[in-house]
């Protein structure tokens, strides 16, 4: 993931006529903080906060609790908010922040003293006029809390702009929990409209149907869209059915726990992650995670268009060879931006002791995510490139 950001931040600083050191300067991080967190139980874990460029604002980034997270992740994750933030238009930086940890083997009160000890650590580093965390992968707003009165406990500011991300009760701003999702719709319904397809039925595959996957599919059912859901997948197994899910069906059955290896219902195929992605669906979303379409499966692709919705799912290589094949990639800095987007309003209503409602939110998502789209498609037709360069491109210039 890393290498591709970095790749493309090449080549669109080249495209710029960017000099060899501005394109580093822009590639490289402000700062690093690796820690280590001892819980009471003497179980420790590998903590991180990589702090990527603040010119246009504070750090604004997530915070992942996997056990997969490293260095290189997280630097990477910080990289790419940084080049969001800018093609989006916010005025913040970018940060990512992360704990190698399974929190599913970890009891509650376990899982508070990680997220207290995490926050505890990095209050030197963060707050709202220097770096505001949220939640991400195996994240959420009860464990966005305990850092946020941890914060709090030790700096008296009660604010509550220090997180965002936050349950409803405690400063957390309707609209948020769908916001990457609603984002990735509507980039998808902008990108649609340009190219005059606005009103045509689609096949739609979802990779990863999870809290992003879902909402896309339940907000796209709910705005009354003429798209079909033909497939979708967990971390387990895939499901296809020629005819189309209820998306709404789908979101009720992985919400009260099911996996779509158990699932049962009439002219549905259990199928591979990799035979999902080989579909020949018009649009192919990703909501997992990085690198799932590779120089080693992206001649397997058929879908027409690809919507990022997790960071970094389609490497270098196969972004240029997609792109040689007409398929459009629409880039994750644009189309997964919903989530920090709305972050951003939770911390302005935080900041101004405001409460906007749901309707307005999304009205000021939809503002910002139709500009950022029809930014990258023009930016794309003047330079003649494909989507995801010329969304760095349009971060390039915002970050100069």
């Amino acid at each position: 993931m890393l290498d591709t950001a970095r790749s493309e931040i090449t080549k669109s600083g080249k495209i710029l006529g960017l000099s060899d050191k501005e394109i580093d300067d822009l590639i490289k991080v402000n700062k690093e903080h690796k820690f280590e967190i001892k819980l009471k139980s003497g179980q420790t874990f590998r903590a991180y906060r990589v702090q990527h460029n603040n010119k246009r604002g504070p750090y604004k980034g997530g915070i992942r609790f996997h056990p997969d997270v490293d260095l290189d992740e997280v630097r990477a994750l910080a990289t790419l908010m940084s080049f969001k933030t800018a093609a989006v238009g916010l005025p913040l930086g970018g940060g990512k922040g992360g704990v190698s940890v399974d929190p599913r083997q970890l009891k509650d009160g376990e899982l508070e003293e990680l997220s207290r000890a995490y926050a505890r650590y990095l209050t030197p580093h963060i707050g709202p006029k220097k770096d505001i965390p949220a939640p991400d992968v195996n994240t959420d707003g009860r464990i966005i809390d305990w850092m946020v009165d941890e914060y709090q406990k030790i700096t008296k500011d009660t604010t509550k702009a220090s997180f965002t991300g936050k349950s409803l009760q405690n400063g957390g701003s309707l609209g948020r929990e769908a916001a990457t999702g609603r984002g990735g719709v509507i980039a998808l319904q902008e990108y649609l409209a340009i190219k005059h397809q606005a009103d045509k039925p689609l096949t739609i595959a979802i990779q990863g149907f999870g809290n992003v996957g879902s909402f896309f599919a339940t907000v796209a059912h709910n705005d009354g869209l003429r798209w079909q859901l033909v497939a979708a997948s967990d971390s387990n197994a895939a499901i296809y059915k020629k005819d189309g899910f209820g998306a709404l069906e789908l979101a009720e059955f992985k919400k009260s726990g099911g996996r779509f290896k158990d699932y049962k219902a009439n002219s549905v195929e259990i199928i591979s992650n990799e035979e999902l992605l080989a579909l020949p669906v018009d649009v192919l979303v990703l909501a997992a995670l990085g690198d799932a379409i590779t120089d080693k499966n992206m001649k397997h692709i058929k879908a027409k268009i690809i919507l990022e919705l997790a960071n970094g799912p389609v490497n270098s290589l196969a972004i240029d060879y997609l792109h040689n094949k007409k398929v459009d990639i629409i880039p994750d800095i644009v189309a997964n931006a919903g989530g920090v987007v709305v972050s951003y309003f939770e911390y302005v209503q935080n900041c101004n002791r405001q409460k906007w409602s749901e309707a307005e939110v999304n009205s000021k998502l939809r503002d910002t995510i139709v500009e950022a789209t029809r930014a990258i498609v023009s930016t794309a037709k003047q330079f003649k490139i494909d989507l995801k360069t010329a969304a760095f491109v349009n971060a390039i210039k915002n970050l100069r």
